[in-house]
This record gives structure tokens, C-alpha cells and sequence, in this order.
């Protein structure tokens, strides 16, 4: 089992890649040198439609395009519970059947979720089939996907906003991100301790800024651009 120490020095290693993609092909290929699975499905997450998109695979130490798979998580309860939990979940067997559908089913019995999030917000996951030497996964092992899917998110979020730090304020960012994970202008007002109207004037500003029409287009804008991850 990979240790704290580990998993942190091997996310830390993300931040001296400059580009976003490199970071996202780099993280996969920490993933599968870290824990006992031979591949590794990463998607993108916005709780704005429960829409995942994907973006990349790993299968056998080769990295492969996953941008024509879309899915509504609502319809697979494994990754829903996974991402509504914030947690790492194994299922194998019947459990496994039941819980990702037949999408994910291919030549074995047994499926891992893996959040990644960043403050409480679940803003990917990567999904694993093929495990080494047909490994079972242990609480222990659950306990360390769990971590290493909320540093990767943090260190994700923080090296796309060093770079983008300029693009949009502090608080349209704290807005946008909020809009992002599904809160209402009423939510976020109460939230920030600001009112309705001051909310509405950085969504605004950052529609404007983000050189979009509304505010789904500029989160879509957001998560093109790598800024919210």
C-alpha cells in the first residue's frame, strides 16, 4: 500500500509540468505506479447536469483518448455514491453488476471509483477494471485512493489557478465554482455573506471576461481552459 508520503511526493511532482494535459497523462500513469490496477479511465466532473466527460484512459502503461464517452452518473449508483460520499469504492461480484451497469463491464468482475476533489467539490474520478495480479482491494487500500484523489484534486486546482490568476478575481472564481457544483444565487449570496445583486454582477463579469453568453457556457469555458479541473 502506497503511504501518505508517497502519494503527496508524487502529486507534488505534477506541479513542474507546465501543461494541463501533461499533468492529466502524468497523473494516470502515477495512479497505475501506485496502486495495484493496470488501467484507469479519468474523467471530468461538473455536479451542473451530473454530466462526466471523459478524457483520457491508460490500458496497459499506453494513454489512449477517452473523449467520446459521456455519462449521466445519476443512471450508474457505483460512481454516484462514490462522488456523493467524496470516498474510493470497490465493487466486485453481484455488487459490481448491479452498481456500474453493463458499460462498464468488460472481461472482469470487479470495478473501482475514484473521486478527485478539491474543498468539498468532486471535480473528476477515475474508473479502474483491471487490477494486478488480481488484487482485491482492502479498506486500507480504499483509505489511500480516498487520499490520493483529494491531493491530486488540490494540486490540480492549484496549479491551474497560478496560471490563470489573472483571468478572473478571487470571488468571480469562488462564484464560478460554485455555479459549477449545481449552488443557486440564493446559496451563494449566503455563502459569501454578500447579496443577490452583488452575486449576479461577478457572474457578470466573469460571463464577459470568459468571452461566453451564460453562465453554463462560461463554467463549460472554465473547465476547457483546465481552470476548473
Amino acid at each position: 500500500m502506497s503511504s501518505a508520503t508517497t502519494i503527496l511526493g508524487s502529486v507534488q511532482e505534477l506541479e513542474k509540468i507546465n501543461s494541463h494535459e501533461g499533468q492529466l497523462q502524468q497523473a494516470l500513469k502515477s495512479y497505475v505506479g501506485l496502486f495495484p490496477v493496470t488501467n484507469g479511465y479519468l474523467f471530468r466532473y461538473s455536479s451542473l447536469g451530473y454530466l462526466a466527460e471523459g478524457i483520457i484512459v491508460i490500458e496497459d502503461n499506453q494513454l489512449y483518448s477517452a473523449s467520446s464517452i459521456r455519462d449521466d452518473i445519476r443512471s450508474i449508483p457505483g460512481i454516484h455514491t462514490a462522488i456523493y460520499e467524496r470516498q474510493a469504492k470497490y465493487y466486485t461480484g453481484d455488487e459490481y453488476l448491479s452498481q456500474m451497469g453493463t458499460k462498464y463491464i468488460f472481461t472482469t468482475t470487479a470495478g473501482l471509483v475514484v473521486p478527485i476533489s478539491t474543498n468539498n467539490i468532486v471535480v473528476g474520478y477515475i474508473i479502474s477494471t483491471t487490477f494486478k495480479n488480481n488484487y482485491r482491494i482492502d479498506t486500507n487500500m480504499l483509505a489511500s485512493l480516498t487520499f490520493y484523489g483529494q491531493t491530486l484534486g488540490k494540486a490540480l486546482y492549484h496549479s491551474r489557478s497560478i496560471q490563470h490568476s489573472n483571468l478572473l478575481s478571487r470571488r468571480e472564481m469562488e462564484v464560478m465554482k460554485m455555479i459549477a457544483n449545481g449552488d443557486s444565487t440564493k446559496e451563494m449570496a449566503d455563502d459569501l455573506d454578500i447579496s443577490e445583486l452583488t452575486i449576479n454582477q461577478y457572474v457578470k463579469t466573469a460571463i464577459r471576461k470568459l468571452g461566453a453568453r451564460n453562465r453554463t457556457q462560461a463554467v463549460a469555458e472554465l473547465f476547457r481552459k483546465g481552470i476548473l479541473t
